[in-house]
């Protein structure tokens, strides 16, 4: 899946008279801050998936874990400086034989010194000789990420074609709270496998644009314990998430009930049933660019809504349950757009029945809701609730017809995106 490193000393074991394989290298930089003890957890995860990782500390970073521990988890030597073993010209090995850089947490002086072309230690080398994608994952406090200086060095970065994710809210350095935390590894690790996935030089082609990403299955309560639901997980709409953020992309998800980890560099506002999540993608659509919907709305709801807990009747009969239907989301954000040239994706999970095939279904729908593109899954028996893998054909208001083979939501992710990025600059080059 990702890109093969090219150092001499990275060859794994293999069998003798066949080639050697090449595990793909990566640099992990450690900033001074106290978040460096999650780089702990997001090395681990390196590791294990079989990268061969070199972590390349500040003198700050070693403050707060020291090099010990880089070196037991990574089973690599550790410096920080230059003169380490300069006949080996780690300033320059070190960037060039790399497959990523990543850098968590990337501290604002770090960022500062990034942007201005500094090289005043291993890591800052390394970051000038590199020629593999570089991410970013900075964490400060909120009022530092929010400066100007911050804000103007994190745009040069991206200018030059460096993935600087953003950092989640939540709490930080001691009672403070807000945006400037780091995300969590397990996130991080996500983008990581996306950018060495997608390979040398992934473009972000949706740097500058702010896309919306619903994601999971709404819940309409009966009564304090019980609600009406359906099976989706949320994977999807998360993977697209990632993919999006992975390509320079500002990411809104509105989550209903989601039992995933936040993706890394996407704003997460959680709700619970179809009207709060119709409230919020409308509210979040007037300035996208994009809105996919990949949640699972419920079409219905209860009409009334019992204070207390329905209980069973003696005569065993049944509660009679009166439905009326929720609003079509995806309808009106494609009917009434608040931002002309936005490009609206919508989902139809569909099983076929005697009117017609699944495809026959959804291109009706396609014309019926007016989004751009319709991502179609064949759920019949089950398919793709919960699984990690996903199939599906990407049908366009345009006439196109996309078929994706069965793989990971994260290759279905990017198909999709390509679409939507494709009907982007339509707008601008007609």
């Amino acid at each position: 899946m990702s890109r093969l490193s090219t150092s001499t000393d990275d060859e794994a074991a293999t069998p003798l008279g066949s080639r050697p394989v090449r595990r793909p290298s990566v640099v992990l930089g450690v900033g001074g801050g106290i978040a460096a003890y999650k780089a702990c957890e997001l090395l681990r995860r390196l590791t294990e998936s079989g990268h061969d990782v070199t972590v390349v500390p500040t003198e700050a970073a070693l403050a707060f874990v020291g090099a010990p521990t880089w070196a037991a988890l990574s089973g690599r030597p550790v410096a920080t400086d230059v003169w380490t073993d300069v006949h080996e010209v780690p300033h320059v090995r070190i960037g060039q034989h790399a497959d990523l850089v990543v850098v968590a947490p990337a501290t604002a002086d770090l960022l500062a010194r990034a942007a201005h072309g500094l090289a005043d230690d291993l890591l800052t080398n390394t970051l000038l000789t590199a020629r593999c994608p570089v991410v970013l994952a900075p964490a400060m406090h909120t009022e530092m990420w929010e400066h100007a200086a911050t804000r103007a060095n994190v745009a040069t970065l991206r200018s030059r074609g460096v993935l600087v994710v953003e950092p989640a809210e939540g709490r930080l350095t001691g009672a403070d709270t807000g945006k400037g935390r780091l995300p969590e590894p397990a996130a991080l690790f996500e983008v990581c496998a996306d950018v060495l996935a997608r390979g040398v030089a992934p473009t972000l082609d949706l740097a500058g644009r702010h896309v919306v990403v619903s994601a999971g299955g709404t819940r309409e309560p009966l009564d304090p314990v019980r609600y009406l639901g359906n099976r989706s997980s949320g994977r999807q709409g998360y993977a697209l998430a990632r993919a999006a953020a992975a390509r320079g992309a500002e990411v809104t998800v509105v989550a209903a009930n989601v039992d995933l980890p936040d993706p890394a560099g996407a704003t997460v506002v959680r709700v619970g049933t179809t009207a709060e999540l119709h409230d919020r993608v409308v509210a979040a659509a007037a300035r996208a660019d994009a809105v996919v919907m990949a949640a699972a709305p419920a079409d219905f709801r209860p009409s009334e809504v019992s204070d207390d807990k329905i209980k069973k009747a003696g005569d065993g009969s049944a509660p009679t349950i009166t439905l009326v239907q929720n609003d079509d989301i995806l309808r009106e954000i494609s009917t009434h757009r608040a931002r002309p040239g936005s490009v609206v994706v919508g989902f139809a999970a569909e099983t076929g029945d005697a009117t017609g095939s699944v495809l026959d279904l959804a291109r009706a729908k396609l014309a019926r809701k007016g989004c751009d593109l319709l991502v179609v899954n064949d759920v019949s028996g089950g398919a793709v609730f919960g699984s990690p893998d996903n199939e599906a054909v990407v049908l366009g208001a345009d006439g196109a017809v996309v078929e994706v083979p069965h793989g990971t939501k994260t290759a279905l992710a990017h198909v999709i995106w390509d679409e939507v990025v494709r009907r982007l600059d339509r707008q601008f080059d007609p």
